[in-house]
């Protein structure tokens, strides 16, 4: 199942030229810089504008194709904006129940009890919009949204707005509620966190023009991925959180191989509830933060020592790039300097073991 779009848009000083099928299951992100089309491109997904001589297929409905448009309201979608747009008359309660009442009766399928719970807004009801902090108001909007049970939710920017910890605090809740919920989500951002913490599938996105869509994974295994540019390369490793030990401390175990895990000093915030393995958790990890020792070291404080394969190695001025596989299949990325490369005499296909300190991870 995807969504087929078609679109030769010219628009002010852009040209949307667009063929391509999206997934239409769990979180795909639409990654570009500012400008490069993506705002317009979901105007033409939404029905916001009408394209001349667009395809928009949602799997295999036809929102648009040769004469036929349905407007937005036809298309059953959920859109979550930069700003909060909240109705500031209404109360928290009266803002999710908003649309919910709007729905038909035959059309609901998400209902306010699961939402307040998964949104934690239980606290909040009878509050004033007014009195609730810009990643709490977010948290509405996303119910709200959710409330109309939509076939397709769309987030326009949705964090931008959010200083880092209210959108650390929000990450989990829009992981939580795709798992729970089943509606596919397309995420427009320029933000590489938000992508490496929340979608399943990717698509860069670039003057108007979109690559083919990659999952998450395979765009993390290329160490010069656009994810990266004007980032810092990093990776994610997934695995099941385990319960906090005697110190405080995290194990994210594989579920491949229990034999690859991660200790953790705090809980990720893409810690999400999955009813077959408990806790699923993504870990992002910068590769300046993976260091490379030749063997296990026992008396050492990283707790972190992952044994792992060189697969591929990129030198640049100063540094070197290595991209490192785990014994599970998982790959990691390491940032170390020309001189350690040189120094532990490091090539393609040996055996090493990747060193994190359990800080560095979030």
């Amino acid at each position: 199942m995807s969504l087929r779009i078609k679109a030769n848009w010219q628009r002010a000083q852009l040209n949307l030229q667009i063929d391509t099928n999206i997934p239409t299951s769990g979180i795909t992100a639409i990654f570009g810089r500012s400008g490069c089309g993506k705002t317009s491109l979901l105007r033409l997904i939404a029905g916001i504008e009408r394209v001349k001589n667009a395809e928009v297929l949602f799997n295999q409905q036809p929102w648009q194709i040769d004469s036929k448009f349905e407007p937005i309201e036809r298309r059953r979608i959920g859109l979550v904006l930069q700003q909060p747009s909240l109705l500031p008359h209404l109360s928290v309660e009266d803002n999710l129940l908003y649309g919910y009442k709007r729905t038909p009766l035959a059309e609901r399928r998400v209902h306010p009890e699961l939402i307040i719970n998964l949104l934690s807004l239980s606290h909040f009801l009878g509050s004033d919009v007014s009195t609730l902090s810009g990643g709490q108001q977010q948290r509405v909007v996303l119910g709200r949204a959710l409330l109309t049970s939509p076939q397709l939710l769309l987030l326009d920017e949705p964090f931008s707005g959010l200083d880092n910890q209210s959108k650390a605090e929000i990450l989990p809740f829009v992981r939580e509620v795709v798992e729970r919920t089943n509606i596919p989500v397309l995420l427009v951002t320029h933000d590489t966190r938000e992508v490496e913490k929340l979608a399943d599938h990717v698509v860069f996105m670039e003057n108007g023009r979109l690559a083919p869509p990659q999952t998450i994974a395979d765009a993390l295994h290329q160490p010069f991925s656009p994810l990266f540019i004007g980032s810092e390369c990093a990776s994610i490793f997934v695995g099941i959180l385990q319960k906090t030990d005697d110190f405080g401390r995290q194990k994210v175990s594989s579920t491949k191989n229990d034999g690859c895990y991660l200790w953790l000093s705090q809980i990720p915030t893409a810690a999400v509830y999955n009813t077959k393995h408990g806790f699923d958790s993504r870990v992002r990890i910068l590769a300046k933060d993976v260091g490379i020792a030749l063997a296990p070291i026992p008396d050492i404080s990283i707790q972190n020592q992952l044994s792992a394969t060189i697969t591929d190695i990129n030198h640049n001025e100063n540094y070197v790039l290595l991209t490192l596989k785990l014994e599970d299949g998982q790959i990691l990325h390491s940032e170390i300097t020309a001189y350690s490369f040189s120094k532990l005499e490091l090539t393609f296909g040996i055996k090493i073991v990747a060193m994190i300190k359990s800080l560095a991870l979030d």
